[in-house]
């Protein structure tokens, strides 16, 4: 009867080995975190914190959390860290449970600007359902106008600034942010889950030192486990030394019952990986590759946004995106449909692409290969002949197998 399943499972590696990954939220953790997560750990319930469980049988799992909380705060520089929310979106609910009432005002980047649904998309989420939502936007360049955004903080004065996004491909300028904040005395939190490897890498600024609060995911340029967490800073406490118990309270009991001790496993190996030279020198590389990617792409006659980062965002004409995303598919390089900047597009109809080099960079391709991936690409958006891009994107795949 299990058959089946790992049957999938098997067709799912193969796919993974064979195309080229990038979705920049995508990345391939080592083998040392998979195991973590797929060992026995699943099998235990640990319902509250280390030192003050409500079942019994947690001596070994208190002991495997505070690794993950001792790691996770040395690596990123955080006076509190909570790994126990399951993903990125209940972290960063977590964070509004613990520090704002119903109604009070929030303000975000819209999605369509590269921000995430969680910051406070208006209607259909939580964030944007539950508390009064006003967002700010990027210019034509797809940069954020912090000048803007100023005055739009001035005005609505939320009790919260989020600072974060999903598909910029900019640095984001931290000390600007926090000016902002306090202009309004709001709280600032950052959420790095895209940019994580890259803070810790020393390839992005660090909000450490100016955010109250930071919320990531673990995989994506991390490449840790599908988890997430919120990191209490120094800042933070500044501005409430009660802030850890209400973080803490609103995770568990207000969000959520029994953590994922098996991710958290996971997040404290990744963790650990990500404090070493090597992983520095791929943050580097990720950085390296993305620029020379967009470099080529835009001598190939492509409109792309970006990049400073992991990522980039290619106009591919009007209501195009889902398209082509599915024409790279069918040659075995897969990226996903986005929104651009002023896109005359919908969300379902899309003008543009959104892809990175996390995945790429995993693999062990460098510059050489992002020339040659970045004229495929251009092939296709361009409606040229591809029938030999397959092929040759199988081949490459197989010069870099992924690290099993």
């Amino acid at each position: 009867m299990n058959d089946e399943i790992f049957k999938l499972i098997n067709d799912e590696e193969n796919r993974q080995e064979e195309t080229l990954m990038m979705i920049p939220s995508e990345n391939y953790a080592s083998k040392a975190v998979r195991e973590a997560v797929g060992s026995v750990l699943g099998n235990k319930y640990a319902e509250g914190y280390p030192g003050k469980r409500y079942y019994q049988g947690n001596t070994v799992i208190d002991e495997i959390e505070k690794s993950a909380q001792e790691r996770g705060k040395r690596l990123f520089g955080f006076e509190h860290i909570n790994v126990q929310p399951y993903s990125g979106s209940p972290a960063n609910t977590a964070v509004m449970f613990a520090l704002l009432n119903p109604g009070d005002t929030i303000c975000g980047l819209k999605l369509s600007a590269g921000g995430h649904l969680t910051h406070g998309h208006p209607d259909i989420t939580f964030s944007g359902k539950y508390f009064r939502s006003v967002q700010y936007e990027v210019n034509e360049e797809g940069k954020i106008d912090y000048e803007a955004l100023a005055k739009i903080v001035l005005a609505e004065k939320p009790k919260l600034l989020i600072a974060g996004t999903t598909a910029y491909p900019f640095i984001l300028d931290w000390k600007k942010f926090r000016e902002i904040a306090d202009s309004v005395n709001a709280w600032l939190l950052a959420d790095i889950s895209h940019i994580a490897g890259l803070v810790v890498g020393g390839v992005h600024p660090s909000p450490v030192e100016f955010a109250d609060i930071v919320t990531s995911t673990t995989h994506k340029t991390l490449r840790g486990p599908r988890g997430a967490f919120i990191g209490i800073t120094k800042v933070g406490l500044t501005k409430d030394e009660n802030l850890i118990r209400k973080i803490d309270r609103a995770v568990f009991p207000g969000l959520q019952g029994g953590p994922h001790e098996n991710t958290i496993a996971g997040m404290a190996v990744a963790f650990a990986e990500a404090e070493t030279d090597e992983f520095k020198r791929y943050a580097e590389q990720v950085v390296g590759n993305a620029k020379v990617l967009a470099d080529e792409l835009r001598k190939n006659g492509l409109k792309v946004f970006g990049t400073e980062n992991h990522l980039m965002l290619i106009d591919v004409g009007k209501e195009m995106g889902r398209e082509m995303a599915v024409k790279l598919e069918d040659v075995n390089i897969v990226v996903n449909a986005n929104t651009i900047p002023y896109d005359q597009g919908t969300a379902f109809k899309p003008s543009g692409v959104r892809l990175g080099t996390p995945g790429l960079t995993s693999r062990g391709m460098g510059e050489t290969e992002m020339k040659e991936i970045a004229s495929y690409i251009a092939m296709v958006v361009k409606g040229e002949e591809t029938s030999f891009i397959k092929t040759k994107v199988k081949d490459l795949c197989k010069r870099f197998p992924v690290n099993k």
